[in-house]
């Protein structure tokens, strides 16, 4: 028996291919396997080339494989774009009405299954992604009970007729292939999972429940890739807690209304990707100057401009950083994993209010789209913190006396009231101002302003702002990364050692302020650096030799055609690498 498999199912976009993986996944997980997923697909609603692999494991994973078991194809070009990432001897799944065949030089089983015809008997093609799903089941050798436990969740809504037919669809594919097998596949049966719930869901997803467990109630946002499924989950979701979602005529008009629900005491976010964030830099600045509390989610792409939209890329690291005009305070937060995206989202919130400032919470394609297993999110944890937000009565003022909105504090954060509070009153505005609020063109206010809002960066105080695995003192290598990569570096990893390689791994998690003196001990102990990241100019790299320095030792392994980084080239580069430096 084998500890993991690696499954893909590829097609036309619009064809069933989602359908065909979230049943398959959904099973897996009620058996208590550990999964983890990436989807590619076009820039487009129909049509053209899509696919999502699955990693199944009996233990936790965070990486997509290099290669590939077993691959499911509704049509021949699935075959010829990812044969060639098949084992030895793997097998293809493949519609019998395209009339499948093997691309030379791949070393697979081919079983033409009537996927196509098994549908259309029972009525309609929609049933084909239910009977490739099914027969891929069946060379497993899994129980086909919690299969059909999750058709009739997926479907229950439909009523029992369309229950039925998708599970006579499943059965007949399954009896199907396994005719021509003479049974599951003894190579491809994967050992008892541990039973345990788990959660199997996208960041997107889990930055939408973190914010509705931070008290967020409002979301103003403009649908854009990789971001609207935190739109689309709020839109399902805050209605039932008070809330709502407003989809904005454009990126613009949602960062200044999530910025006005702040400024009114309503915990709100915003969700884009890099064109929508490049719209809302000078709304940004706003939050910057009148300290007011916002949450923006940025999801990266590939850019520029329109770029790559579907595909996976962290080159808006300096953007998010330095891309407001003029100078203000801000926090940016990385979060790596399927909990970090829950539990970050409300420590972002907390961050926002008690330092009254703009939090941007930084991700990648592949962990905002990627379906993962999460162990289960524990609700104790959370904490409410809304700073120096006066809830209650205000003190009175002085007649003809505005509230000391911007007051000139020890900690660079004053008293803030929301709109409608006896005593509250002060004026707002973009330009510098006084303590009330009132415009102030006075070079000393101007110094003591900027002074007391920059002020604040040296008190922001991030759970966990670097994520360590350093079990050596001098590391032959330490790798660096954010966001998506660290689960495919610490696989690396575990190869390099197996070559004799020492490694070190950070995850940095707050990219804005930077967090130097976490960081430097490690570099001063590593004999070599190498930082890994999807872009072209090496952001990250750049963030660090600016902040801690050792650029003589940092070198930058850098992807950025679109995918993820896999495990064996991180591997292959760092073996490269070490070599060198042996010489």
């Amino acid at each position: 028996m084998i500890s993991q498999l690696s499954w893909k199912v590829g097609g036309q976009q619009g064809e069933g291919v989602e359908s065909t993986d979230k049943i398959f996944s959904t099973a897996l997980t009620r058996l208590g396997y550990y999964l983890y997923g990436y989807r590619h697909f076009s820039s487009r609603i129909k049509g053209g080339h899509t696919n999502n692999k699955i990693r199944i494991s009996t233990q936790p994973i965070r990486a997509i494989s290099d290669d590939l078991d077993i691959l499911v194809a509704f049509d021949q070009e699935t075959i010829d774009v990812n044969a060639h990432e098949l084992r030895n001897n793997g097998v293809i799944i493949a519609d019998a009405k395209v009339n499948p065949t093997v691309p030379e030089g791949v070393n697979a089983r081919l079983f033409a299954v009537p996927i196509t015809a098994i549908a259309e008997e029972l009525g309609t093609s929609l049933f084909k992604n239910m009977a490739a799903s099914g027969a891929s089941w069946a060379l497993l050798g899994l129980p086909l009970e919690v299969f059909n436990k999750a058709v009739e969740e997926e479907f229950g809504r439909k009523g029992p007729a369309v229950v039925e037919k998708n599970i006579e669809a499943v059965r007949k594919a399954a009896e199907f292939v396994l005719e021509l097998t003479g049974g599951p596949l003894p190579e491809f049966q994967l050992e008892p999972a541990d039973g345990r719930q788990k959660l199997f869901i996208i960041g997107n997803d889990a930055i939408g429940l973190g914010s509705v467990a931070a008290g967020c109630r409002f979301m103003p946002a403009y649908p854009i890739t990789p971001a609207s499924e935190v739109m689309e989950y709020l839109i399902k979701t805050l209605p039932k807690f008070g809330g709502t979602v407003i989809q904005t005529e454009d990126e613009i008009a949602a960062c200044t209304m999530a910025i006005g629900a702040n400024y009114g005491g309503v915990r709100a976010l915003t969700a884009s990707a890099g064109p929508g964030l490049s719209l809302m830099m000078e709304a940004i600045g706003l939050a910057g100057m009148t300290e007011t509390p916002v949450v923006i989610v940025d999801t990266q792409r590939g850019g520029p401009s329109t770029g790559l939209p579907t595909k996976q890329e962290q080159s808006d690291v300096l953007a998010m950083i330095y891309g407001t005009h003029g100078e203000i305070p801000k926090v940016v937060l990385s979060p790596s994993t399927i909990e970090e995206c829950f539990y970050d989202t409300i420590e972002a919130f907390n961050l926002a209010e008690e330092h009254q400032l703009p939090v941007i919470l930084l991700t990648d394609l592949q962990l905002s789209l990627g379906k993962q297993t999460s162990e289960l999110l524990d609700y104790k944890r959370i904490e409410i913190k809304r700073g120096k937000l006066q809830q209650g009565e205000l003190p009175e003022t002085a007649e003809n006396q505005m509230f000391k909105r911007y007051e000139f504090t020890e900690d660079g954060v004053s008293q803030r009231s929301v709109p409608g509070q006896k005593y509250g009153i002060h004026h707002v505005t973009g330009v510098e101002h006084a303590e009330d609020g009132r415009p102030s063109e006075s070079p000393v206010n101007r110094k003591k302003m900027m002074d007391k809002r920059l002020g604040k960066m040296k008190n922001i105080k991030v759970t966990d702002p670097i994520k360590v695995d350093a079990p050596h003192e001098t590391p032959d290598l330490l790798i660096i990364g954010m966001g998506s990569t660290g689960g495919t570096i610490d696989e690396a990893r575990g190869r390099l050692a197996e070559k004799g390689i020492n490694t070190n791994h950070i995850t940095v998690r707050l990219l804005h302020p930077f967090p130097v003196e976490e960081i430097k001990p490690y570099l001063e102990k590593a004999k070599q650096v190498v930082i890994v990241e999807n872009n072209a100019t090496g952001q990250l790299a750049s963030l660090i030799k600016l902040n801690v320095g050792y650029a003589e030792k940092i070198k930058s392994m850098l992807k950025y055609d679109g995918n993820p980084f896999l495990p064996a080239e991180i591997t292959t580069f760092c073996q490269e690498l070490n070599l060198v430096w042996q010489r």
